[in-house]
């Protein structure tokens, strides 16, 4: 009786998939801000590279024949 140890009062080991969620959750609540500061860049870089890929947009910058030579717009 004596070198026993009393289990009841330790919890019993989490399994391998259970810590690891554990931790990568514990890495996005320590990395929020860095991790929606990467991404408000990524969507805006997307979105700006498509507004730039349309022909409108480089109209902007050609020299219409018969205008003024001052900027239009």
């Amino acid at each position: 009786m004596r070198g026993r140890a009393v289990m009841s009062s330790k919890r019993p080991e989490s399994s391998l998939l259970t810590r690891m969620v554990n931790s990568v959750f514990a890495f996005a609540r320590l990395a929020e801000f860095e991790i929606l500061f990467v991404l408000f860049f990524v969507i805006a870089f997307l979105i700006f590279k498509d507004l730039t890929a349309r022909p409108e947009y480089n109209q902007i910058f050609v020299k219409k024949p018969g205008r003024p030579d001052f900027w239009p717009y």
